[in-house]
């Protein structure tokens, strides 16, 4: 019934001997775009071929018709489901399709129907009903099977007892089962003041650090001038700052659209369903969805090719689960473009390089060297076009810009900042931008001359600014002046 890749069947086996081993409680670590549908029907296939019954719980109860829908496309339609005035509900179906919701409201453990094997959903959202259920005499011998891309939660490692990782986030995108992906850092919000609530930002903190005017219109401009009009996802702090950003974008011209957890899943009448966003985003009618909430789990639009991160995390797990919104692959998407406005991928690295060879225990463990090695696998920004690089890669594989080692003989002369420069208005830094890279192109210089020419003036680096080239006047031509018998004197000296 089911065709599985190399992999795919790789991972089957790993489960097989994981259970023939004893194991009870095995977690899959199914990346984005593995395949997890045609896992979990393979699996409930074996299962059904044995006359066995299948419980799949989903965290929520929007994942419900989508899980069954799926099913039904891989050949499981023997289902039934545990919702009250559900047209499929059936008890006497062998494969029953609930959400962790509804089995707690119907009484939690005591109350759930007898099952050969258990399969849990985004296993990584963890509920207390989960530990209860796992735990109580009656279920000690069933198998319970955890899927998740992210498995990460902390304690998790108390409840299940095998890691099971058939193929790799980086290997998926080398095999082109995924998506490659740039990551650009076009703006850097000051952190400082938010506090830390749970191992992740307060999001009240955040939405004072991010619902700023700067910010939410660089975020526009940013994406006017480097979105080239790709469907686009955005991750918003809270529901005041997602829609602050739908109104910029509208008020730019952009088609952008609101969704929140209130915003019904599927498709409805009023065309306000989460379905019937993503086909007016598929088909071009909404160039930008500004989110909170909402995507990050459950949501398979391989036709998004651009995610805005205009929340910052210090949760790998929603980190990767943002991210993974656009990951998969489809007709006539070359990548996945990422403008990062949180600084997570600063923060805590590509996403490829996120991975735990093993379940959390709840048991703290050494920071230092864990620290250091992530410190040092950290990329780096160029200082041409903002593009997130490898930390070693000196040359952009974005502009070609490379980087040079400093040298330790120098002068010592710092980048000079004179009061006011920051308060230049955007048209002013505009004008210059664009008469730099004019005289850089003119004159056949390297790439990065104009960026670093940019920075020297007013002390940070040209984001969001439209790539139009304009003759210099008297003003930049008499500062590039300045710079070049600068830089020739600086090079006499160090020469003597």
């Amino acid at each position: 019934m089911f065709t599985l890749r190399v992999d795919q069947q790789h991972g089957m086996d790993l489960l097989r001997r994981s259970l023939g081993g004893g194991k009870r409680r095995p977690m899959f670590q199914a990346a984005t775009g593995f395949g997890k549908t045609i896992l979990g029907s393979a699996i409930i296939g074996g299962a059904l071929a044995k006359h066995k019954r299948v419980l799949f719980t989903v965290p929520s109860i929007s994942l419900i018709n989508q899980t069954v829908e799926k099913f039904w496309i891989a050949g499981i339609r023997e289902v039934g489901v545990i919702q009250a005035d559900h047209p499929m509900t059936n008890p006497n179906m062998p494969v029953q399709v609930a959400s962790v919701q509804t089995l707690v409201a119907r009484g939690g453990v005591d109350r759930i129907p007898p099952a050969d094997l258990v399969l849990i959903d985004e296993a990584h959202r963890w509920y207390t009903l989960y530990g209860e259920w796992m735990a109580h005499e009656a279920w000690r011998r069933v198998p319970f099977i955890g899927l998740s891309a992210t498995p990460w939660t902390k304690g998790l490692g108390k409840h299940y007892d095998d890691l099971i990782i058939p193929i790799r986030l980086a290997e998926l995108i080398e095999a082109r089962l995924l998506a490659p992906f740039r990551a650009f850092a076009p703006s850097h919000p000051d952190l400082s003041k938010v506090r830390t609530e749970r191992g992740d930002y307060r999001v009240d903190d955040l939405h004072d650090a991010m619902d700023k005017a700067p910010l939410t219109a660089d975020i526009v401009d940013t994406w006017l001038v480097k979105g080239e009009g790709r469907p686009t996802l955005l991750f918003a702090v809270d529901r005041a700052h997602a829609e602050s950003l739908r109104a910029r974008f509208e008020a730019a011209g952009v088609r952008a659209e609101y969704a929140d957890q209130k915003t019904p899943g599927g498709r409805t009448r009023k065309k306000d369903g989460r379905d019937d966003i993503g086909d007016r985003l598929a088909s071009g009618q909404t160039q930008v969805v500004c989110n909170v909430g909402v995507f990050t789990t459950g949501t398979d639009w391989p036709f998004v090719s651009c995610i805005i991160l205009a929340r910052p995390t210090k949760s790998e797990m929603l980190y990767l689960q943002m991210i993974g919104r656009g990951l998969r692959t489809c007709t006539g998407k070359v990548d996945l473009l990422v403008l990062d406005h949180s600084d997570t991928t600063l923060r805590l690295g590509f996403i490829t390089d996120v991975h735990h060879e093993e379940l959390d225990d709840g048991k703290k463990k050494p920071k230092a060297e864990k620290r250091e090695k992530k410190e040092a696998a950290l990329p780096k920004e160029c200082p041409s076009c903002g593009l997130l690089k490898p930390p070693r890669l000196r040359k952009c594989p974005g502009c070609g810009f490379e980087s040079k080692p400093k040298s330790s003989e120098g002068d010592g002369e710092l980048a000079e900042l004179v009061p006011g420069k920051l308060k230049a208005d955007r048209d002013t830094k505009q004008k210059w931008w664009s008469m730099l890279t004019h005289y850089a192109k003119r004159r056949g210089f390297k790439d990065g001359w104009a960026a670093h020419a940019y920075r020297e003036k007013f002390g940070v680096w040209p984001r969001g600014l439209a790539e139009v080239q304009t003759e210099p006047d008297v003003e930049v031509l008499g500062y590039i002046k300045h710079k070049l018998i600068k830089h020739a004197k600086g090079r006499t000296k160090q020469a003597a």
